[in-house]
């Protein structure tokens, strides 16, 4: 390992063995074929996993069946605690598991940082919420009759995550679904398997304090085929899956074809809209942290840059001269902005790319590239690059998962929306504006058909408070805040009688001696 300053790391994770296998809770077993992790910093090879086999898949739900028979039966401010206890756990091992998250998943160290603070912010909001589990009292049209909705828990959920963010998105749903009253089964991305390993381990410290079954918390890990066995698994009510759109079409016909429930957190092709009263700072800010954050990795990050005509030369000329100050090599060097991408065939998609829009018709301003030389031997650092384009191109209506920014103009707000508009995925978007009619009006029923619509910031960095996902091939799920607890628990409806007689609804009269 070429960071050998992580060894110390590795270990406060528990990742002191040559090789980790299938967790069901506080144990562990392997069986499977060897899965391997090599960082896209260095190339090295960071550990080994063995890949969960059939027989193992089946003891896993079997045991997290038998923990949510207990567990949903705990008060859930009970289980809020357990969850605050987790995510004390996480603020006393931020530094460590930021910094695996950095080397494995190859993003900066500040985001890895950042993305272990989305775990410790998510645990805090699901603690409060172990309080605020609430239904509804409903006026029944009968007599001494009273009605009500209340909430349970699913089951078994089963959490789906992509390599981009490798812890943060299983807490989004974990810290949930586990106040709620579920169990979690985790497929984490065979491309970071050790971070989700290192985030069993810590929980495991809290399960074992607290005397907890085994099953509330387990993961499991392989490539496409353990995600189909519980993706066609009856006993996983629920699937949370995130990554591309051609994944969450299958996990989603999978899942209705048993009447599952699933959410699904997919594609994005983001756009800032520039308006011509827009701060040129803060949209060169937004746009670049945007565009090359997590090397263009992240399912929010800026892909098109919409700018109105008169301002047009005005930002490429800022966008060009920041470009021109990006730093790229090691993450966890914290002089650097941009890290490597995650592998090589990352890199090919890149490059691929590229081609694809000069091909089109279009003109490379920042021309990217492969980097080269000393630091850069795993093969994984490209340059950011800047395209002029048209909406229409076929790869600017693809999501590429790299740092590439397409840039175009327009004459009306009107034909801005529609641009931004014009794309298949409708995650996250952004209008940069002083002008607050401009800004209603992007965020109005007649703006941005994005799950998220931001005035004056960027189309990354979203915060838990607020429910996250998006729309169209987005996959229409909701994570993390506001009202998506609901995602991991079924409506009840209740009527309660509590007269002597039993008048029927409608005024309909059943009479019998």
């Amino acid at each position: 390992m070429a960071h050998a300053d992580l060894s110390a790391v590795f270990s406060s994770l528990g990742l002191t063995r040559a090789n980790a296998g299938t967790w069901t809770g506080q144990n562990s077993f392997s069986g499977g074929a060897v899965l391997t992790s090599h960082s896209p910093v260095d190339g090295a090879l960071i550990g080994t996993v063995t890949e969960t086999t059939a027989d193992e898949y089946t003891l896993v739900l079997e045991r997290a069946v038998a923990a949510f028979s207990s567990w949903k039966n705990v008060p859930a401010p009970k289980r809020g605690e357990i969850v605050r206890q987790f995510g004390d756990v996480l603020r006393q091992n931020k530094d460590a598991l930021g910094r695996l998250v950095s080397y494995e998943m190859g993003k900066s160290l500040q985001e890895g940082w950042g993305e272990v603070q989305e775990m410790i912010d998510i645990c805090d909001y699901a603690v409060g919420l172990s309080r605020q589990l609430t239904g509804l009292t409903i006026k029944s049209e009968r007599p001494q009759h009273q009605m009500m909705e209340q909430w349970h828990p699913l089951g078994v959920v089963g959490v789906i995550s992509a390599f981009n963010f490798p812890v943060a998105v299983w807490s989004w749903n974990a810290a949930l679904a586990w106040v709620c009253g579920d169990v979690v089964v985790w497929k984490a991305s065979e491309k970071a398997p050790l971070c989700a390993i290192a985030c069993q381990y810590l929980w495991n410290q809290v399960a074992t304090v607290n005397n907890l079954p085994e099953g509330i918390s387990s993961i499991v890990s392989g490539g496409a085929q353990v995600g189909q066995w519980m993706t066609t698994d009856s006993r996983v009510p629920l699937i949370s899956a995130t990554g591309s759109t051609g994944m969450g079409r299958k996990v989603g016909m999978a899942v209705a074809e048993r009447f599952g429930k699933s959410i699904l957190e997919l594609g994005g092709n983001n756009a800032i809209i520039v308006t011509p009263e827009a701060d040129i700072h803060m949209t060169i800010i937004g746009t670049v942290f945007g565009a090359v954050g997590t090397a263009g990795q992240r399912c929010t990050t800026t892909r098109r840059l919409i700018i109105h005509h008169s301002m047009y030369q005005k930002v490429i000329d800022a966008l060009i001269k920041a470009y021109s100050q990006l730093k790229i090599g090691d993450p966890l060097d914290s002089r650097h902005h941009v890290g490597p991408l995650i592998d090589t065939q990352a890199v090919s998609h890149y490059l691929h790319a590229l081609r694809e829009v000069v091909r089109e018709g279009g003109k490379l301003i920042v021309p990217g590239g492969v980097c080269e030389g000393e630091g850069y031997e795993s093969g994984c650092y490209v340059y950011p690059a800047i395209a002029e384009a048209k909406n229409h191109f076929a790869i600017v209506q693809h999501e590429t998962f790299a740092p590439i920014l397409y840039v175009m103009s327009y004459d009306s707000l009107e034909e801005a929306i529609s641009l931004q508009n014009g794309v298949p995925q409708g995650l996250s978007s952004s209008i940069m504006t002083t002008n607050i009619r401009e800004g209603l009006r992007f965020i109005s029923e007649s703006g941005s058909d994005c799950g998220i619509a931001n005035v004056n910031i960027g189309t990354s960095g979203a915060e838990i408070g607020g429910a996250f996902g998006g729309e169209k091939e987005t996959g229409g799920g909701r994570e993390s805040g506001s009202d998506s607890w609901k995602a991991y628990m079924r409506r009840q409806t209740n009527t309660l009688n509590y007269g002597d007689s039993l008048p029927l609804a409608q005024g309909i009269v059943f009479n019998i001696d």
